[in-house]
């Protein structure tokens, strides 16, 4: 198999391949590790790679494929994780100087979980400071650049994730999504992104467990790949009281029947605008297509407008209430060494009350209840991911963004209003690339499900994928093998 092939292998197909010991995880890592080196100086996906560590596991996965006794599902393949995870004994920043030397004493949950199943975690992808926006820079690493366009952004606040899978460093990286920070970036990078229903993934290290809106998912670059991810990161944890409702679930074998049978009859509502004026042409044209392929599935389709829009200063609330909170005690010592939209975020923070959270948090329970009457009706909303594909690689996090050619208004009312919703109300939500522009950026197309039906939303997935594939497109940046 050729080095270029080896490095896009689906983690599903890389697992069977090195548990029959054809491919050995040794080479695996060392040619991820290779095209790290390579591609961070333009790309700047990562903030601490582990390259010995990593290196060892993957000759002790060799050891276990000799002896045939794997230690997983995943023994061998090599994944990252987005640096606002905790990652046992690796420097933990959460894209931040106020946590630069950072060293965590545990694994979150998900970390865990995908290194008990054998696989090996590469290093942390970049974030903006404590994922506070959609675009991923910052002044502890500089800017992360999408591998399809430099010039653009990779979106965030998983930014070096997305960029991660889609420049083939790796076919599973962890990102957190808590206002569409797994969505956006996989819209921009044209990879998967799925956010699972609250509870679905354990989050123990959320600031706040009970009021949580940001959930840990996989992007890959296939629908199988993130269904084997969920599978194994799924499940109860003592310390996420959400996380305690539901057993794990086998999503890979869901995939294995015929998704494209299991959509015949779904009742989908097509949403073209979320409390957004603006979409972008070429944007709408590649959605309308999944839209009709759906159709053609069998899929009862009606286009729709939900009542539970907009929602921006509801979610500002949260979260610039919970990041004054979090950090407001480090502000004086760091102020001038943070990014200044964290900044104006944490001073925005300070001046909101209790009652206002509290009214947050009530029109919060308002649109639960809307979304699920929606639901009652419907087992899916479809809609773009994003108004418009990557932005700028320099959009600032307070200037207004353009849509088609117009200014559409602020980056979370104009450019992502379809994400943070669901974020709120809990419902699984997966993003996948539906085409490329003229301009060779990817667009994604988000699919919403109801609370728990996180296989049906993959099942929806992977019915478009067999029809409209996307996993063997790669940028050019990596066109040739040693790049």
């Amino acid at each position: 198999m050729d080095k270029s092939d080896l490095l896009f292998t689906p983690a599903v197909e890389l697992a069977r391949l090195i548990n029959r010991r054809e491919v050995s995880p040794v080479e695996v890592v060392k040619d991820v590790l290779a095209r790290i080196e390579a591609l961070q100086p333009a790309i700047n996906a990562f903030i601490t790679v582990r390259a010995e560590a990593a290196l060892e596991e993957a000759r002790q996965a060799e050891a276990r494929a000799i002896e045939g006794c794997p230690a997983g599902p995943l023994d061998g393949v090599p994944f990252s994780a987005k640096d606002l995870l905790w990652t046992k004994d690796v420097r933990t920043t959460f894209g931040s100087v106020i946590f630069a030397d950072f060293i965590p004493s545990q694994d979150a949950p998900s970390v865990a979980r995908l290194r008990d199943a054998g696989a090996i975690l590469i290093g942390k992808t970049t974030t903006p400071e404590f994922g506070h926006k959609a675009v991923t820079d910052g002044p502890l690493f500089g800017v992360t650049r999408n591998p399809w366009r430099l010039d653009r952004s990779s979106g965030g606040s998983s930014g070096g994730a997305g960029a991660a899978v889609a420049a083939g460093l790796g076919p599973i990286a962890l990102g957190t999504d808590g206002g569409g920070s797994i969505r956006i970036p996989a819209s921009c990078t044209g990879v998967v992104g799925f956010k699972p229903t609250l509870g679905r993934v354990p989050h123990p290290q959320a600031p706040d467990v009970f009021g949580n809106l940001s959930y840990v998912g996989p992007m890959t670059r296939t629908v199988a790949d993130a269904a084997l991810a969920l599978e194994i990161i799924s499940g109860p944890h003592p310390e996420d009281p959400h996380s305690m409702v539901r057993p794990k679930e086998k999503f890979l074998s869901i995939l294995e029947g015929n998704p494209a049978e299991a959509v015949k009859g779904l009742k989908v509502a097509w949403t073209p605008r979320l409390g957004n004026l603006e979409v972008d042409v070429e944007t709408l044209g590649f959605c309308r297509r999944m839209v009709d392929k759906l159709a053609g599935l069998g899929a009862e389709v009606e286009v729709v407008a939900p009542d539970f829009q907009p929602q921006e200063e509801v979610f500002l609330v949260f979260l610039q209430s919970g990041l004054a909170a979090r950090l407001g005690q480090y502000l004086d010592q760091y102020r001038d060494r943070l990014d200044q939209s964290l900044v104006m975020a944490l001073t925005r923070g300070f001046e909101l009350t209790a009652v206002r959270l509290q009214e947050a948090i009530q029109v919060r329970t308002r649109l639960y209840q809307a979304v699920q009457r929606f639901f009652g009706k419907y087992d899916l909303l479809v809609s773009p991911t994003l108004s418009r594909p990557a932005l700028s690689a320099d959009q600032r996090a307070w200037d207004p963004v353009e849509v088609n050619g117009r200014s559409a208004g602020s980056l979370r009312s104009a450019w992502y209003p379809y994400t943070h919703p669901f974020n709120m109300s809990g419902h699984p939500a997966v993003s996948i690339p539906c085409g490329w522009t003229a301009e060779g950026l990817p667009v994604g197309f988000q699919i919403v499900g109801r609370l728990w039906q996180d296989g049906t939303v993959l099942e929806t997935a992977a019915a478009l994928e067999s029809l409209c594939p996307w996993a063997d497109r790669r940028p050019g940046i990596m066109a040739a093998p040693d790049a």
